[in-house]
C-alpha cells in the first residue's frame, strides 16, 4: 500500500531541496528519518516533517508498521515563485526571484 505526503508552497528553493529528497528516496524510512534528523541543511528540517507526515498518515489511516515501511518516491516540484524588487543605482530596479517548492513523499510497505 502507498501513502503519500504533501506539502505545498515551501518558501525554499526547489534546488536546495532536492539534494535532501535525492538522499533518502528508495531507502528504509527509519533510516532516511536518522539521516535527514542530523543534515544541517534548512531543507532537512522541512523534508523531515514532510516525512514524519507520512509515517503517521501510514500509522494511523492504513494501520502499518512503521518498521516494514520504504520511501518508495521522493520529488520536489517548483511552485509560483514571489517577484520583488531591489533599488539599484540611478533610479533603476532589479528584479528579485522568491523560489517556492511542492515536496511529495511516497512510502510504500512493499
Amino acid at each position: 500500500m502507498k501513502v503519500t505526503s504533501k506539502l505545498r508552497y515551501a518558501r525554499i528553493s526547489p534546488q536546495k531541496t532536492r539534494l535532501i529528497i535525492d538522499l533518502i528516496r528508495g531507502s528504509e524510512v527509519l533510516q532516511a528519518m536518522k539521516l535527514v534528523q542530523f543534515l544541517p541543511q534548512k531543507g532537512a528540517k522541512i523534508v523531515s516533517k514532510v516525512l514524519d507526515s507520512a509515517v503517521a498518515n501510514a500509522e494511523n489511516n492504513f494501520g502499518l508498521d512503521i518498521d516494514d515501511l520504504k520511501v518508495s518516491n521522493a520529488y520536489v516540484d517548483e511552485a509560483p515563485t514571489f517577484k520583488r524588487f531591489r533599488a539599484r543605482a540611478r533610479g533603476r530596479g532589479t528584479r528579485i526571484i522568491k523560489r517556492n517548492s511542492h515536496i511529495t513523499i511516497e512510502i510504500s510497505d512493499e
